[in-house]
Formats: structure tokens, C-alpha cells, sequence
């Protein structure tokens, strides 16, 4: 194509089309990408595939995030299969007096678990289960204080599963300079306003200063009675979360030793923290110096043969799959989004409509409305990155808000999204149907999201 034109605008319509129908968005990027590469040459499209694909594989970025968030799914691997996640979570059961006490326990459960919204979910959740019911808290609101706090919290903090995903992401669409991906995600934290407001409302709401309203007010009631919902998950159920990710760490926390160590969690944490900001946020390296301590620290106590715990480690890096998927699969379409000029057209369509001011909140309610019907925080991203950022520069509008207003929508998408990993996740460990779970918590959801529209529109 010799210059920018409307055929552009099809790959990505194909893409958002079947995200919501199929709800799987690595193969919606795939076909998404086949569709760009048949309008540009029919009968080049095998070959030019190929050459795409193998292009991206050889990219350093790539290789750095296939590296960094399979070994984030190897060290979770090992503090679930330790026991060592179970373990903090029965330490902080100590502290919990009452409803209002054991839900405030779980959410700093919630906050100190930040490393990765998949071991929030099923650590928070399972682990105060017991304890919510004996004060008479219902599984919903249980489901709801760990899912406020698993994507929420997990977007907030730069030393997370989501931290490095986006980082790479913003290295490979040239919004930041190669390494430096994480120094322009932590610029945009403070304007992640949904992920801020998401952390408020739940704490108003276990403060009862926002009331239970309704139906997460008769689940409460119900709770009271002595009634609790059975869970009632059934993954064939559930198309659009990631299964293979979703059934790995469920067996990991299966198989978990019911005996394990505080210290066993406590201390790859505080390496990995240590080493990340001693290596100037390279979380590479802080991965590699952890597990190079963390690996003989388990073997000394013989906690697992070292085979074990290399079987674990794979086990791991595989129930990341799904995620490093998503990513190949992002890059191959913004190439093929690239060669079609893709940005080129919707600058300069939307460019005179679009101003700096009201950008940050049109991409928070766009991407927020995609990720909600996708269930694909992450992907939805993925596709929009190459199309908004390149826009948000046109107009002279704040990246770092523009940013946080994309990322705002990703955790909206992830905490709302009735079949999204985090929900399925939370529901499972809170022991809470997943429908219900879904239904109790939207209120709360949408509050968050229209304060955090106000807010991106003032602050612009």
C-alpha cells in the first residue's frame, strides 16, 4: 500500500470482532495479523508470515520477556509448592477479630502478595476462606476484596508479573528506550487512577462507610443466616480464561506442602525486591540473582530433591505461556499493522477531532468497554498500544496519563470482566460461584471506573 488508508483499519476491526466472539486473544491477534497480510500481498502470505514471526522471535525484547515472565512463573511455582505462600497467609490469620478485621487482613494479604495477580488470587482467597466464614462474611464480598486487590495491586507495583509485561511492551512500540520500558511504566503509576480508586472503594467498602447494596447485600444477609454458595466453577464453562495457566498453578497449590515455612516465602521476596532495585529495576537480573539463592536455600532444608524443583520450575515457566503468546502474537500484528500504515491513517483521521484533553479519558472508556467484553486485559493492550500512543503523540497529550489511562483500563477489564483470569481465580479461591461473584462485585467496579473518568478529564 503506497500510503495510509481506510483497508488499514480491517486487521485490527477483525481483531476486536473475534476477541469478543471467540474470546481468545492469540488467535484473533493470528488471524488478525493473516487478514493484514492477504490485503497487502495474496500471494506472499506464507512467506511474509514467516518472515514477520521469525523477526520477532530474534527481537531482544522479545527474548527478554520470554525470559523474565517465564522465570516469574518458575519462582511462584516454588513459593506455592514450599508451602511457603500458605504459610504467610495462615501467619496473617492471627489478626483477623471479627468481619470487618478479617477482611481488612485479607486485603493486606492482597497488598503484600503483589508479585503476580494469579498467587494473589489463589493465595488470598483460599487462605481466609475459613476465616470470613467464621465471622460470617459472605464468599462474594471475600471474592470481591481479593479480586480489588489482585490486578489493582499488581498494576501498581513495578516489580510484578503486569509491570513487565507492559514495560516490554512500551520498549517494542518505541514509547521508551530499550531497558528503560519499567522507568516509563513507574512515571505513569500515579495516573493508574482506576487501579487507586479500585484500592479506595474496597476500603470504604470494609469500613462500611459504602454499604453493601444490591446483590452483594443479600449475599451479606444471607452470610448472616449461615448460608453460604457452594462454588460452582466449571472451567469448560469459562472460554476465556487462560485454561492451561488457570489449571497449572490450581495443581501447584494442590500439591503445595500444608506444613510449609514462613521464611520460605518470605525470604525470595525480599531477594527479589533487593536484587531488582540493586540491578537499577532490572528485573532480569533480580530474577537470576533470586532463584540463584532461593534454589540451594529450599535444597538445604530438603524441602524437594533438586529434580523436584527443576520439574516445578518448568511447570512454572509453562503456566506462563499463555501470557508470552500473547505477546509474539502483539508483535507479529503491530508489524503487520506497521506495513499497512495503520497509525499513519488514524492520526490523521482522528487528529483534528481529538484533543490532549479529552484523549486520556475516550482511551480509558474505549479500552475499558474492550478488556470487559474480551476478558483480555492484557491483549486488548497489546492490540491498542501501536494505535493509541502514536495517536496521544500527535495531539501533544501526556503520555505517562495516557498511559495510566490504558492501564486503568486493563485492570478494570480484569477486576469486571466476569470470565477473566483474575475473576475465574478469585471466585475459585474464595470457595464463591463465579456468576455471582461476577454480579456482587460490578457495582463496585463501575464506581471506581466513573470516578477514574472524572479524574482522567481534570487532569488532562
Amino acid at each position: 500500500m503506497p500510503e495510509p488508508s481506510v483497508i488499514s483499519l480491517i486487521p485490527p476491526v477483525v481483531v476486536i470482532a473475534l476477541a469478543i466472539g471467540l474470546r481468545r486473544p492469540i488467535l484473533s491477534l493470528i488471524m488478525g495479523s493473516i487478514i493484514g497480510l492477504l490485503l497487502i500481498n495474496p500471494s506472499q502470505v506464507l512467506v511474509n508470515f514467516s518472515q514477520i514471526s521469525l523477526k520477532v522471535m530474534a527481537d531482544e525484547t522479545i527474548g527478554w520477556l520470554i525470559l523474565v515472565c517465564g522465570s516469574f512463573g518458575a519462582l511462584i511455582a516454588l513459593l506455592v509448592r514450599t508451602g511457603g505462600a500458605s504459610a504467610f497467609g495462615r501467619y496473617a490469620l492471627k489478626f483477623a477479630r471479627g468481619q470487618k478485621s478479617s477482611l481488612m487482613v485479607t486485603f493486606f494479604l492482597g497488598v503484600i502478595i503483589f508479585i503476580d495477580d494469579y498467587l494473589n488470587a489463589l493465595t488470598v482467597g483460599s487462605t481466609m476462606q475459613r476465616v470470613t466464614d467464621k465471622f460470617h462474611v459472605s464468599r462474594e464480598m471475600l471474592a470481591y476484596v481479593v479480586d480489588s486487590t489482585a490486578a489493582p495491586i499488581c498494576v501498581l507495583v513495578p516489580l510484578s508479573t503486569w509491570a513487565v509485561f507492559f514495560g516490554g511492551l512500551l520498549v517494542d512500540n518505541g514509547i521508551a528506550a530499550q531497558g528503560e520500558g519499567l522507568q516509563v511504566y513507574m512515571q505513569a503509576i500515579p495516573y493508574m487512577l482506576y487501579a487507586w480508586l479500585a484500592i479506595m472503594v474496597v476500603l470504604l467498602v470494609i469500613m462500611g462507610i459504602i454499604p453493601a447494596i444490591g446483590t452483594m447485600k443479600t449475599a451479606q444477609e444471607a452470610a448472616l443466616s449461615g448460608k453460604f454458595i457452594a462454588n460452582e466453577l466449571d472451567h469448560h464453562d469459562v472460554t476465556t480464561a487462560d485454561e492451561y495457566a488457570l489449571k497449572a498453578i490450581e495443581e501447584e497449590f494442590e500439591q503445595a506442602d500444608p506444613h510449609g515455612a514462613l521464611h520460605n516465602f518470605f525470604v525470595p521476596i525480599v531477594l527479589l525486591v533487593g536484587f531488582s532495585v540493586y540491578f537499577d529495576i532490572d528485573i532480569w537480573l533480580g530474577l537470576l540473582a533470586t532463584l540463584a539463592i532461593t534454589i540451594p536455600y529450599y535444597w538445604l532444608q530438603r524441602l524437594m530433591p533438586l529434580s523436584e524443583m527443576m520439574e516445578q520450575m518448568l511447570d512454572g515457566f509453562k503456566s506462563m505461556l499463555p501470557a508470552i503468546g500473547t505477546v509474539v502474537a502483539a508483535f507479529i500484528f503491530k508489524d503487520v499493522c506497521d506495513n499497512l500504515f495503520l497509525s499513519q491513517y488514524v492520526i490523521e483521521s482522528l487528529s483534528p477531532l481529538m484533543t490532549a484533553q479529552f484523549l486520556p479519558a475516550v482511551v480509558f472508556v474505549a479500552m475499558a468497554l474492550l478488556a470487559f467484553a474480551t476478558g483480555s486485559s492484557w491483549g486488548i493492550f497489546a492490540v491498542s498500544i501501536p494505535i493509541v500512543m502514536p495517536l496521544a503523540q500527535s495531539v501533544n497529550a501526556d503520555l505517562p496519563l495516557v498511559i495510566g489511562a490504558l492501564l486503568s483500563a486493563s485492570s478494570f477489564g480484569s477486576q469486571a470482566c466476569f470470565y477473566s483470569d483474575s475473576t475465574v481465580l478469585a471466585a475459585q479461591g474464595a470457595g464463591c460461584n463465579l456468576l455471582s461473584h461476577g454480579l456482587t462485585q460490578l457495582p463496585y467496579t463501575l464506581i471506581a471506573a466513573a470516578l477514574a473518568f472524572v479524574g482522567f478529564i481534570l487532569l488532562a
